[in-house]
């Protein structure tokens, strides 16, 4: 006999998955490269509040964006690369989940996140809902695969690399040396 909790949770979940695809809406990819990152605000999984870009203290980094939870076996691929190719930039994932019903279950979420994300991480991973993930899903576009949306981004907050079309060990290789070119001191 299922319990009445299990019951709550099957039908919290069921909830969650419908209102998460039914907020699912495409926006045309694109390609911002030189634009700056607008102003979001999201909370790493440590519980901190982050402001990007200017959280990111002047200084360049990585961001994984993924609108997908599919979408995380390729940010896994991008941080592995990205470590073996011993980049001193520093990385953030960004999970990016529009539509207002799901930002009514973050907590929810970000546990389900947590779960599986070893504490010592929880820092690196900063997830916006609502408008400000409305605001980077119009910056990229969401069409197509579950792909991370790869953003190398100057001190400046300006968009100095883009990639979108899933994991690749020679764009990986590219990424590292640009980073590398444009903030030799790191």
């Amino acid at each position: 006999m299922i319990s009445t909790s299990t019951t709550r949770v099957r039908i919290v979940f069921a909830v969650v998955l419908l209102a998460v695809s039914g907020c699912a809406s495409r926006v045309p990819n694109r390609t911002p490269l030189g634009e700056p990152l607008p102003t979001v605000v999201g909370e790493a999984l440590d519980g901190k509040k982050v402001e990007l870009p200017k959280d990111l203290a002047g200084k360049p980094a990585i961001l994984l964006l993924g609108y997908v939870q599919q979408a995380q076996f390729d940010a896994d691929r991008w941080i592995m690369g990205l470590l073996q190719a011993k980049t001193t930039v520093r990385i953030l994932e960004v999970p990016t989940i529009k539509g207002m019903i799901p930002g009514m279950f973050a907590g929810m979420i970000d546990d389900g996140m947590r779960a599986g994300i070893p504490s010592e991480d929880w820092g690196s991973v900063v997830t916006l809902y609502g408008s400000d993930a409305s605001t980077v899903v119009a910056l990229t576009g969401n069409s197509g695969g579950p792909n991370m949306r790869v953003l190398l981004v100057d001190g400046d907050g300006r968009i100095r690399w883009f990639h979108d079309r899933g994991y690749s060990a020679a764009k990986c290789l590219e990424l590292v040396e640009a980073a590398r070119t444009m903030f030799p001191r790191l």
